[in-house]
């Protein structure tokens, strides 16, 4: 049986990389085809990122990044229908939410080709999201449907979609902290001279975060007002520290409490989560892998697709609305010690789990 798999950004590599490991475990045997459309450039993707990662390098790069929303989508389904259609997999495999997303999606449904989603049945409720657009899309032309939780088990049902066709897989995300966490060297705190428990860890990247001048100076004025009780790390991609030196956001903080790095490798990143007093974020991924290490989150977001966090006390939302609002629930993430209750994700087994039905499926 022959997989195509079809990934665009660095979380997406780590994802499939768990299942990648499963298809070698497989009977019968599973061939995988990976591609990557290249949406996002990450300077970390090196033949070294592959290599430490144990990740199978991509037969086929596709380099669609930078481009609108429209362009891109449209150029990477007009890409990958030619490699389908010379490939002839009996499957396409998609993860998450992303244009890579809907466009393998899309293409491999116009083929008549089945489709696979991993990460279904998340929602925002909030159609102003790009993701979101792309993963209800995914959920609506895919044929088997990977939920990771019940609550998106229930998401689906509610969009009358449900039977033989949604499988309650668990998180590979789960898999990938297990395994990875195991390999991180822990080199990262050492380098950056930062105690164990006595930092918070940033990450801030979303569009409606980072181009909404209001929203930024509220982040940047919230993180300023934490690190004045303990360091903040704010790894920080180029594009986002040349708006903040525009804007003159950083004037006057303390740069030896707040402090900017460079984006840092998936490795140190597991590290620093692992070891952080509290996590700050507007991403998805790392609000997950924060409950992985039992470490407390505050999302600063209006809203998370990841509910069951917020539900059982692991997460705090705090939209960027005002600075206090930000640091109020930072410091009472800081004094929460109650650790999070375990197997929201599944047992650790789920990309084997994925493997074997898509093994069986075909």
């Amino acid at each position: 049986m022959k997989v195509l798999t079809v990934v665009g950004a660095r979380p997406q590599f780590v994802k499939a990389a768990t299942v990648s490991r499963a298809f070698q475990a497989c009977r019968p045997r599973v061939d995988e085809v990976i591609v990557h459309t290249g949406q996002h450039f990450d300077q970390n993707m090196s033949a070294v990122f592959f290599e430490e990662m144990q990740i199978p390098k991509p037969q086929y790069q596709l380099e669609l990044g930078g481009l609108g929303h429209g362009a891109m989508t449209g150029r990477m389904m007009e890409s990958i229908e030619g490699i389908l259609q010379q490939e002839k997999p009996d499957w396409v495999l998609v993860y998450g939410d992303t244009n890579s997303t809907m466009a393998g999606a899309l293409a491999a449904v116009k083929l008549h080709i089945p489709v696979a989603h991993v990460e279904a049945g998340l929602r925002s409720f909030n159609r102003a999201m790009p993701e979101e657009i792309n993963r209800i899309v995914a959920d609506h032309v895919s044929t088997l449907l990977f939920a990771p939780t019940e609550v998106a088990v229930r998401n689906l049902a509610s969009e009358g979609i449900t039977g033989s066709k949604v499988v309650r897989s668990g998180d590979v995300m789960y898999d990938a902290s297990l395994f990875y966490s195991e390999r991180a060297s822990g080199q990262a705190l050492e380098r950056l001279g930062l105690e164990p428990g006595q930092f918070f860890l940033a990450t801030i990247h979303r569009a409606e975060n980072v181009d909404d001048p209001g929203r930024l100076e509220v982040i940047v004025g919230a993180l300023a007002r934490c690190a004045q009780t303990m360091p903040v790390l704010l790894p920080i991609h180029p594009r986002t520290r040349k708006k903040l030196a525009e804007t003159g956001l950083l004037h006057g903080v303390d740069a030896s409490k707040l402090r900017l790095i460079d984006p840092v490798g998936y490795l140190d990143m597991v590290q620093l989560e692992k070891h952080a007093r509290v996590v700050l974020t507007d991403s998805g991924g790392v609000q997950k892998e924060a409950y992985f290490f039992g470490v407390p989150c505050v999302t600063i977001r209006h809203e998370t697709e990841w509910v069951e966090l917020v539900e059982c006390g692991a997460n705090r939302l705090a939209p960027p609305t005002s600075v206090q609002a930000v640091v109020d629930a930072a410091l009472a993430a800081a004094a929460d010690r109650r650790p999070p209750p375990p197997g929201l994700y599944g047992d650790g087994q789920s990309a084997q789990a994925i493997a074997n039905t898509l093994a069986c499926a075909a």
